[in-house]
């Protein structure tokens, strides 16, 4: 006697309540997919995926607040998505760059049935990293409005704004704002090129620094200087740190 198939476990992450139900009635024919949760914010999700690990995922790209690539990253696991969205030609060029499936709303029977059999054949693979879609799908000179860093279960949303200075720690990256620090796995350069270069410099291999934030230049050593910033830290300049400082600081007098 054969042994019952395994259902495949499904969350629906959507801000819109009629996009959640249209997913959910395109599943009501599909009986190996059972529907673990249904999410209407990015927070909703991450609580949902650590409490049912679902095998696969429909997933809004625009939300308020956590958008669907914050939603993977503070996941941090590999899980099979099917996103949703709206007309976006961006996120709609990253997904087939990195051959991810993506629905367009308003769905159709026909493309969904099509992203579906795709995803359960690639269940158990490794995705590309949030990381990658997300800044794949930025449009040109579109920068970061905020950082989303994930501490346990804690999510906290720094905006760019508030940001002061940005710390390389190996694969991980220190961001110190409003007196605190918080730890983000991701690499210096892969967040330099998402910060804006007109209020963001890179003034060492290790700093970044918010220009709003730079009180004065202090020589240090020799072909060395210090940042003195408006909280009082001092951050080592490097001589082609100085220059782009200088540069940056030029362009706003």
């Amino acid at each position: 006697m054969s042994s019952p198939q395994k259902k495949i476990g499904a969350l629906i992450v959507d801000d819109e309540e009629l996009a959640r139900h249209v997913v959910r009635e395109l599943l009501a024919t599909h009986r190996e997919i059972e529907i673990l949760a249904e999410c209407a914010n990015g927070f909703e999700a991450v609580k949902a995926f650590g409490e049912h690990k679902p095998d696969l995922v429909f997933l809004d790209v625009q939300m308020p607040k956590l958008t669907g690539f914050d939603v993977l990253e503070l996941i941090g696991e590999d899980v099979c998505v099917i996103f949703t969205t709206a007309y976006d030609q961006y996120a709609m060029r990253a997904f087939e760059v990195h051959a991810v499936d993506y629905l367009l709303k308003p769905i159709g029977k026909q493309r969904f049935e099509e992203a579906l059999e795709h995803a359960k054949r690639r269940l158990g693979e490794q995705m590309p990293s949030a990381q990658k879609l997300a800044d794949a799908a930025r449009p040109p000179q579109q920068f970061l409005e905020r950082l989303v860093v994930n501490a346990g279960t804690r999510v906290t949303l720094i905006p760019a704004a508030k940001l002061d200075y940005v710390e390389a720690q190996d694969d991980y990256v220190a961001l110190a704002s409003q007196g605190k620090k918080h730890l983000k796995q991701q690499t210096i350069a892969s967040l330099e090129a998402c910060l804006d270069p007109h209020c963001f410099v890179r003034i060492h291999r290790s700093y970044i620094v918010n220009l709003e934030r730079v009180v004065r230049i202090e020589p240090y050593r020799k072909d060395s200087r210090l940042a003195i910033l408006s909280d009082g830290a001092r951050l080592p300049v490097s001589r082609a740190g100085y220059a782009r400082l200088q540069s940056l600081l030029e362009e706003r007098k």
